[in-house]
């Protein structure tokens, strides 16, 4: 059974910094493409970043230079540090998963910025 789980959501300030975790299981991780999705409200799933099982990553504009996706494939463990947050990065932050036509994701972490 596959699971893919994220951690790390919360509320921190307009400036600060949040290091999200995406924990995979049932699944041979390292083979896996990964990405960090968000989904503000009333608004639809946008991509914010992508690392492949090779390790290049590409990210949305909204968030280069300030976000960074790594993987950890020891660890079957995939994160998104986001530094430098801004009110309208708050979303349900998900994870997804990817291989071929398989496709997991987890069940999502909020991500919430004050000012």
């Amino acid at each position: 059974q596959v699971q893919v789980v994220e951690s790390g959501g919360g509320l921190v300030q307009d400036g600060g910094s949040l290091r999200l975790s995406c924990a995979a299981s049932g699944i041979t991780f390292s083979i896996y493409h990964m990405g960090w999705y968000r989904q503000a409200p009333g608004k639809q799933r946008e991509l914010v970043a992508l690392i492949s099982s090779g390790g290049n990553t590409d990210y949305a504009d909204s968030v280069k230079g300030r976000f960074i996706i790594s993987r950890d494939n020891g660890k079957s463990t995939g994160y998104l540090q986001m530094n430098s947050l801004k009110l309208e990065d708050t979303a349900v932050y998900y994870c997804n998963v990817a291989l071929n036509q398989y496709r997991y994701w987890g069940q999502g972490t909020q991500v919430t910025v004050s000012s």
